[in-house]
């Protein structure tokens, strides 16, 4: 399974489930779907004035210093989520379902969607794991099949309906498999990424994939003989 010798979609599916897995876990952006749907709701929501002008004027500059290298992943991962705070929940969670709904179902990955439905189908527990805001993950689920109560995203305290700056989580790199141990206490036997933010959560699976992988995780896998798959609308 590397990118000279594909494997169509149905051969990459039936290739997970030979494994008969328990428990999955999956990142979201770049790997369930084409693109960073985080990304682009920080940049949709500031346009469309979700947040305050004072918020705003603060935020652009800064995450243009986070994408220079000058704020830490871990940091802005966070930011991205405590940004928000006084903001009602519910308000949050509309805005991202609309957000999703407009600009992403259509990039959510077939096989990829189907491998969720098949593992679940399986009697395998399936997770999202991912260091986008829990809203857009939330939003994204609905069209993948994850159920809320199985999504591990970037996420704050919630105090009578209003967002707070409390985190409870960042899952990013090492933050992956720490948010994997402490709430669902055992190591998946199956992981996909396509990041190096995820690296430390598949070197923690018993089978790893790189799925759409990056050219840092491409490396990565290649080192470490993790299967790359690349979904059938992505391939050049």
């Amino acid at each position: 399974m590397t990118a000279t010798s594909p494997l169509k979609p149905a051969e990459f599916i039936d290739s997970i489930l030979r494994l008969q897995p328990r428990l999955a876990a999956f990142d979201c952006d770049g790997t369930l779907w084409a693109g960073d749907a985080g990304e682009g709701f920080f940049d949709w929501e500031l346009r469309q004035r979700l947040v305050s002008d004072e918020i705003a004027r603060w935020a652009r500059p800064h995450y243009a210093d986070y994408r220079a290298g000058k704020v830490d992943e871990d940091t802005m991962c966070g930011e991205m989520v405590t940004m928000h705070r006084g903001l009602a929940d519910a308000k949050v969670q509309r805005a991202a379902n609309q957000y999703f709904d407009e600009n992403f179902v259509g990039q959510i990955f077939p096989e990829m969607r189907d491998l969720v439905r098949r593992l679940q189908q399986s009697g395998c527990d399936v997770w999202a794991v991912s260091s986008t805001n829990e809203w857009v993950i939330r939003a994204g689920m609905k069209h993948c099949g994850i159920p809320e109560n199985r999504i591990l995203a970037a996420a704050v305290e919630i105090e009578n309906g209003r967002i707070t700056d409390r985190l409870v989580r960042v899952p990013t790199g090492e933050g992956k498999p720490k948010a994997i141990r402490d709430v669902i206490r055992r190591d998946p036997d199956v992981a996909f990424g396509n990041s190096r933010w995820d690296a430390e959560m598949l070197a923690i699976a018993r089978h790893a994939f790189a799925v759409n992988p990056n050219s840092e995780l491409q490396k990565i896998a290649q080192e470490r003989c993790w299967p790359v798959y690349s979904p059938d609308s992505v391939r050049p």
